[in-house]
């Protein structure tokens, strides 16, 4: 029996959150952009950087217009920064084709949208009677119907169920606000641990609460171990405060964004041979840091030692650009404010 649309809706009246882009529900760039910014990142965190990158680019017009650095400064620190390449991109097909379309196929289609932003954007934004599977949603079907089946291979099973919700005439009229109490749901009541069944408004039609599996699921597959990368990153100062920063390729991992120069990350340690030609003067008494900066990524665990110099006056460098700390503490993403640290926490910094 599936549960009744009306039971989530009424409970969401009472209950729903309070978050920014709800203010205008209807604005699919709001929206396209929340959904964006949670990938992977928490709505604590989201909220204040949400508001932050309206003030930048306030429209879609705006954002697409934009040059590529402005928008990496901006996105710096929220983290997966490949979400930030395809933000760009989207903004810019979007402005091309005259408005962002209103279906879920034709907003798929666009750069860096894949099947759940699409949903969520067609559903929240446009009204379409379809269901975004995110890890909430997940979690709710997954212990509605008691789906022991590990994830990532249980996706299919739990998207075909949770489509059969919106065939109810109470979602079907509401798809915007079925969608986010879906959502609300999971983040409150049917938490990963410790779920508040009694406070569930579909306690009643949960086979996982029935059956007591409700807090075991859903149930995932046994990760990998990651691998562990090595890398060498050079700080160099210029005397007057300022540090040395270069710009990481447009493709590849945090591609785009500032960096302190260094070695790629590799699984063999580098030899104290193989560190030099990566350094931006290569002839410096590069001192080498005791510590090293930490950072986890999705599929390798990245440890970086660190390297400190002064650049002589009048120093030639092939590339790059010089900042002072507070500037390069807001332009640099996580991975290199970690170096940072690391430096302060030494002493290097001067």
């Amino acid at each position: 029996m599936l549960p009744a649309a009306s039971l989530l809706l009424e409970w969401y009246d009472r209950h729903r959150r309070t978050l920014p882009w709800r203010e205008a529900t209807r604005d699919p760039y709001r929206i396209w952009l929340s959904e964006v910014m949670l990938q992977q990142t928490t709505v604590a965190a989201v909220g204040p950087r949400w508001r932050r990158f309206l003030v930048r680019f306030p429209d879609v017009e705006t954002l697409a217009a934009a040059p590529w650095d402005a928008v990496a400064e901006e996105w710096a620190g929220l983290g997966y920064y490949a979400r930030a390449r395809n933000l760009h991109a989207c903004a810019q097909a979007v402005v091309a084709r005259g408005g962002f379309p209103d279906t879920e196929d034709e907003l798929r289609a666009l750069p860096g949208i894949g099947a759940y932003t699409a949903a969520a954007v067609a559903a929240i934004a446009f009204g379409r009677p379809t269901v975004p599977l995110d890890g909430n949603v997940e979690r709710v079907t997954a212990r509605l119907g008691a789906i022991e089946a590990p994830l990532p291979g249980a996706r299919p099973a739990l998207a075909a169920l949770a489509r059969r919700w919106m065939e109810q005439d109470a979602a079907r009229a509401r798809p915007s606000d079925f969608v986010q109490a879906l959502f609300d749901l999971g983040a409150t009541i049917c938490t990963p641990r410790s779920p508040a069944c009694a406070l569930c408004p579909w306690r009643s039609d949960c086979e996982g609460f029935r059956t007591g599996l409700a807090p075991s699921l859903p149930r995932k597959a046994a990760k990998k171990a990651r691998p562990l990368k090595r890398g060498v990153h050079f700080l160099l100062l210029d005397g007057t405060g300022r540090l040395l920063l270069r710009r990481r390729p447009p493709t590849g991992l945090l591609g785009g964004m500032l960096e302190l120069p260094g070695t790629p990350w590799r699984e063999t340690p580098w030899t104290d041979a193989e560190i030099p030609p990566f350094a931006p003067l290569p002839g410096l008494d590069w001192r080498a840091l005791d510590g090293e900066a930490k950072h986890g990524f999705t599929h390798f665990e990245l440890h970086m030692a660190l390297r400190v110099a002064t650049a002589p006056p009048g120093a030639n460098l092939r590339d790059g650009e010089w900042m002072t700390l507070a500037a390069a503490r807001a332009a640099l993403p996580g991975t290199m404010q970690k170096l940072l640290d690391l430096a302060e926490s030494e002493g290097a910094m001067g």
